[in-house]
């Protein structure tokens, strides 16, 4: 995987568990993801000194402005896809799996584009 869709697909599960639980912990997205904690805690840390992210001293994950911005992108262009494809007939699973390697590679215009014609 990409660093970039990795970092993405980190922010997203971060958006997606905050809005599920009261807190967001590096165990919750470990169990989310399917990845062992420690490969969590490193993502975190870079995560982290890039600005994209807050870690209380409780181990609370937060999104910063700039990873929320991030993730929201992310999240919209994952939905949209997956929704657009199973409208064409794509079975639900392939739809969405195809989404997620999508979502990190489609240009802003062409997202656009796609929204727009959606709609």
């Amino acid at each position: 995987m990409h660093k970039n869709e990795s970092a993405e697909d980190y922010l997203e599960t971060i958006l997606i568990l905050s809005k599920q639980l009261p807190v967001v912990r590096s165990v919750d997205i470990a169990n989310e993801m399917g990845f062992k904690k420690s490969s969590v805690s490193v993502a975190m840390k870079n995560l982290r000194n890039n600005g994209h992210i807050t870690v209380t001293d409780a181990g609370f994950i937060y999104l910063t402005d700039s990873g929320k911005e991030i993730a929201e992108m992310i999240y919209e262009r994952h939905e949209m896809l997956t929704s657009w494809l199973e409208r064409l007939g794509v079975d639900p699973k392939v739809a969405a799996e195809d989404a997620c390697k999508m979502e990190h590679v489609i240009s802003k215009e062409s997202f656009e584009a796609i929204k727009k014609h959606i709609k």
